[in-house]
C-alpha cells in the first residue's frame, strides 16, 4: 500500500512537549500528543515528534535508525565502543543511527522530527551519564520496551 505522508500539516498540528525528560514514560509521551506513527515501515514505524528538553538514552537492536530533523534543532549524543560523540545537528540534517547504538537528543528550545526506526525500541527510564555502566539486572529494571 502506498503511504503518503503530509509532514508539514502533520507537525504543524501537533503540540510540543516541553520539559521532557528521561524520565518521562511512554504513556506520557502519547498522552501529550506530540508523538505520531505516520505509518509502517519494513520492521517498524516511521514517527513524528515534537519535544523541548532531554530525551532518554535509547537503541534499537534489530537495526539502524533514520532521524530527520524537520524544525528547530538539537545536540545528538551518541554512545559508542570509543565513548561519547557529541553532534550539533539542525533543520534539513539528516542522521543514520548505527543499529544498536545508546543515543538520546538534548533540544532546548525545542525540535521536530521524523523517524524511521525498527523495532523494539528500548528506552531508559533514568538519567544517567553512560547507560553502559548500567548492570544487566538494573538495565532491565530501567528500560521500556516499545513494540508498537
Amino acid at each position: 500500500m502506498t503511504a503518503i505522508l503530509n509532514l508539514k500539516d502533520t507537525l504543524a498540528k501537533m503540540p510540543m512537549l516541553r520539559g521532557r525528560r528521561p524520565e518521562t514514560t511512554e504513556a506520557e509521551r502519547q498522552a501529550s500528543g506530540a508523538f505520531r506513527t505516520l505509518a509502517p515501515y519494513r520492521d517498524g514505524n516511521i514517527y513524528s515528534a515534537k519535544f523541548a528538553g532531554d530525551a532518554a538514552w535509547e537503541r534499537h537492536p534489530n537495526g539502524d535508525e533514520l532521524v530527520q530533523i524537520v524544525d528547530g534543532s538539537c545536540t545528538l549524543y551518541l554512545m559508542t565502543e570509543s565513548g561519547l560523540e557529541t553532534h550539533e545537528v539542525g533543520a534539513g540534517a539528516t542522521v543514520v543511527v548505527p543499529q544498536n547504538t545508546w543515543h538520546r537528543f538534548h533540544a532546548p528550545d525545542g525540535v521536530s522530527i521524523v523517524t524511521a526506526t525498527p523495532k523494539p525500541t528500548e528506552h531508559l527510564t533514568v538519567d544517567v551519564e553512560d547507560p553502559r555502566t548500567l548492570s544487566e539486572r538494573d538495565r532491565t529494571a530501567a528500560t521500556e520496551e516499545k513494540w508498537r
